[in-house]
């Protein structure tokens, strides 16, 4: 296992040698001031103790939990767009992501699809989720709207809502649904907020609010708050969306804050310009256009109270959807970069918007955002897929591994963090255009800091930059590394100054802090990631401590600095006389992705996998797509070979000796080979022209009619295809502007055309528990002329054709799953 992950001695000197021939720059940055104190006090919370008197708080800085600085990662999740029966499994994986907090929105027309028929049932039971979410110990916060967006037909409200009234506003008629709504959400959260020892920390109210006029504005949102008051809903945390000129009352509320990495809501057909997103913020919050559809012409509140609240976030984007006229593709990279960045610019709650998918429901029509629907913008009218890091069926993205060693250190070392304070270097770039000049930031407290870098800014590609650090703090300058250190196109990565190791300080490292963990009598082993293309050089102050290392070392002052070949050995060993021993674990950038970290046999233990694993009552699950064969590493060792059990059919274990400190096993169960074909049905007409029109003034999605264009297919699996595996995914590859899977009549799935693999799990398509035996594809022609965006990577030759509906491949693809226990 760790042959493949041991970085090449040649890749260093490249590393040196590119260094080397780069102008070198030296990053000063002055962050000898002390701070201001906290301001407590003028924030409005509400019942903030538990009944064991766990309290939480929030200053104009940071959040609180029990008196200490507290920062949580917070990730979305519908429970009413996923099936119930698998809400557990699916916040135990955001659990093992590294997800601390779950917010989901109350989407009111998925609950009211009429006057007074409330359904808290089957997927829409808020009532179970969120107790599932306190029985696995995660926070969750609820968007209780009513007005959400989330991309779903009038934002959320019903349509006898919105034919009836004038929404949005104080109007008396809308108020008196509303509390209707809020006391029956109350209903479904009593026994679950923080006051009664619940997992219910906060709620939303409303979303992207920025009218203003009489009964709208601030003066509304303090309605909707003593609405939820009124109706039991007294929790630590009321947040609204800041962004677009918000308007809410200062002090009663808190804003949140989020950005994302392309806009699918735009209008361009081309690249867009480099995203604000990539760029470090020091002195404003609102990440440009979060594709709010109201406008304000003027600043909001949260401009004004920008010293007054946390920089919180809420919406920060784990993927994008794809909308009719712009379906951007981006790569874990592009999404993972914006950590450093907003963690640089003073974010303390690191919030995502979507970190799972799902499916919208289907009421009396379909209930997605549509231009048809007077929305701004066509959405699928089932799948919100959104490239979330957990697909709609469970599915692990890639993007998920890139993100979780950030998550691992926010819950390792947010305590350290979120008092700090962001400082400016002396040189920062001109503009999110510029993309020359490094891009860096500091947070620091006292004599301790960490480091931001980010040069990765989505489809522009950025010069490789030799840099040094001068990090002033109060007590004296620190300069590193020794020699300037090249940081690649694409690179981002958070390095520690002054960092205590349990009694020993770090001065410095070219590695990010991601989890420190407790083993015991054996020691505390304190897990950093190195990153790619970057030699890992870390410094200690040679005090009375030992430091035992095989790596090459070298003495700078009063440091002795340590050049370590990142894998799955010990990179080094601290002793000091009557302490237990620290060790320093370096895990390569690529290894560091398949790390994760929860409980197995009673102790937090590190596992290595590169499948989807995820813990539940100190056993470890394994996930794997059409691999048979699942490896995986455990640190601390067990101290007895475990057991392993399939979901459907035995599996086998073995161990596979030592990879390092780690104890190695393979599991595998029998494989399994499954057909899917494709038959043609009909053949495709020319489609229309697409219109163009909406709010947005660009192109909409055809019209039902256009449908009648649509070629078809007969999609055969075989009758028996989950018998013996977790799910199976029917992978559909086609070419064309939208698919639309049937089974029998029934609308099961749809996709636009991107280029970005479509799947749909056997399980989430059986109907009744059956097993769907009538499938159906249709996919509607992309013409050559249309004015939609498509990655270039995926933009077909049209040759001489003016069209194409084409399926290119279906398969089926088994899931397989072990539990692991010890």
């Amino acid at each position: 296992m760790s042959k493949q992950w041991k970085r090449p001695a040649m890749a260093l000197a490249t590393a040196f040698a590119i260094s080397n021939a780069l102008a070198a720059q030296v990053i000063g940055v002055d962050a000898s001031a002390p701070a201001a104190a906290p301001v407590t006090g003028h924030l409005q919370l509400g019942a903030a103790s538990t009944p064991r008197g766990s309290v939480l708080g929030a200053n104009n800085r940071y959040l609180t939990l029990d008196g200490q600085p507290w920062m949580p990662v917070m990730g979305e999740f519908h429970y009413s767009r996923s099936p119930a029966a698998t809400w557990e499994a699916e916040l135990a994986k955001m659990k093992a992501a590294g997800i601390t907090v779950v917010a989901s929105y109350v989407i009111w027309n998925h609950h009211e699809p009429k006057d007074g028929a409330f359904d808290w049932k089957g997927n829409r039971d808020l009532r179970r989720f969120v107790q599932l979410c306190g029985k696995l110990g995660l926070k969750a916060v609820v968007r209780v709207g009513p007005w959400v967006h989330a991309e779903v037909r009038y934002g959320g409200i019903p349509d006898w809502v919105v034919d009836g009234m004038r929404t949005r506003g104080n109007d008396p008629q809308y108020l008196r649904h509303v509390a209707r709504l809020y006391r029956e959400i109350g209903a479904q959260l009593k026994g679950s907020l923080w006051k009664d020892g619940g997992p219910v920390i906060g709620l939303q109210l409303e979303n992207e609010y920025n009218l203003g006029g009489p009964g709208e504005g601030a003066e509304h949102i303090a309605k909707l708050k003593q609405l939820a008051l009124q109706a039991g809903m007294d929790v630590p945390y009321y947040t609204v969306t800041g962004w677009d000129g918000a308007q809410y009352p200062s002090g009663q509320v808190t804003p949140v804050f989020g950005g994302y990495v392309d806009e699918p809501w735009a209008v361009s057909t081309t690249e867009l310009p480099p995203k604000e997103t990539y760029a470090f913020r020091f002195d404003s919050r609102v990440s440009g256009d979060l594709g709010a559809q109201t406008k304000s012409h003027g600043p909001g509140t949260a401009e004004t109270d920008i010293d007054k609240t946390p920089f919180l976030g809420a919406e920060y984007g784990a993927g994008l959807p794809f909308m009719y006229r712009r379906r951007p593709v981006v790569s874990p990279d592009d999404i993972a970069s914006m950590l450093p960045v907003q963690l640089g610019s003073g974010v303390n709650l690191m919030g995502y918007y979507m970190f799972h998918g799902g499916r919208n429901p289907v009421g009396g029509t379909t209930l997605e955002e549509s231009s048809i629907s007077g929305g701004y913008n066509d959405t699928p009218a089932i799948n919100y897929d959104f490239q979330a890091p957990l697909g709609p069926d469970g599915q692990q993205r890639a993007v998920l591994e890139y993100l979780r060693p950030f998550h691992y250190f926010i819950a390792g070392f947010g305590d350290r963090l979120a008092p700090m304070t962001v400082r400016k270097p002396d040189v920062t770039p001109e503009g999110p255009k510029d993309l020359r000049t490094p891009r860096v930031a500091v947070r620091s407290s006292g004599d301790s800091a960490f480091v931001f870098v980010n040069n990765h800014v989505r489809q522009y590609p950025m010069p490789a930059q030799a840099l040094q650090f001068d990090v002033k703090l109060a007590g004296g300058t620190v300069r590193f590394p020794r020699q300037p250190v090249t940081v690649p196109n694409g690179a981002y990565a958070i390095w520690p100054v002054n960092f205590d190791l349990d009694g020993t300080r770090l001065r410095y490292a070219t590695a990010q802090p991601v989890a420190r963990l407790d083993g015991g009598a054996d020691g505390i082993t304190y897990v950093f990631a190195a990153s790619a293309g970057i030699p890992a050089e870390l410094a200690l102050e040679a005090d009375s401590a030992a430091i035992d290392t095989a790596a090459p070392r070298s003495m700078a002052g009063s440091a002795t600095v340590v050049d370590v070949t990142p894998g799955t050995a010990r990179a080094l060993t601290i002793r000091r006389a009557g302490a237990r021993p620290v060790h320093l674990l370096v895990l390569p950038a690529d290894q560091s992705r398949r790390l994760s970290i929860g409980e197995i046999a009673g102790q937090r233990r590190l596992v290595l996998s590169g499948q989807q694993t995820w813990f539940d009552g100190g056993k470890l699950h394994l996930r794997s797509v059409g691999e048979a064969a699942m490896r995986f590493a455990v640190y601390p060792a067990l101290a007895r070979t475990p057991k392993a059990a399939g979901s459907a059919g035995s599996a086998t274990l073995r161990a596979q000796g030592s990879d390092g400190v780690f104890q190695a096993y393979e599991a595998t169960l029998p494989a399994v080979q499954l057909t899917a074909t494709a038959a043609p049905l009909r053949q495709a007409l020319p489609a229309p022209a697409v219109m163009k029109g909406g709010l947005a003034k660009a192109a909409i999605q055809p019209i039902p009619e256009a449908w009648r264009t649509a070629a078809t297919w007969r999609i055969d699996v075989q009758p028996d295809a989950l018998k013996h595996v977790d799910d199976a995914l029917l992978q559909i590859d086609f070419t064309g502007d939208i698919g639309r899977l049937f089974d029998g009549t029934r609308l099961a799935d749809d996709w636009y055309y991107s280029g970005y693999r479509w799947q749909s799990g056997l399980k989430a398509l059986a109907a009744n528990g059956q097993q769907p035996n009538e499938l159906s594809l249709a996919v509607l022609p992309l013409r050559a002329d249309a004015p939609v965006y498509i990655p270039k990577e995926a933009r077909p030759d049209f040759g001489a054709q003016s069209q194409i509906a084409r399926v290119n491949n279906v398969s089926l693809v088994p899931v397989y799953k072990v539990t692991v226990t010890p």
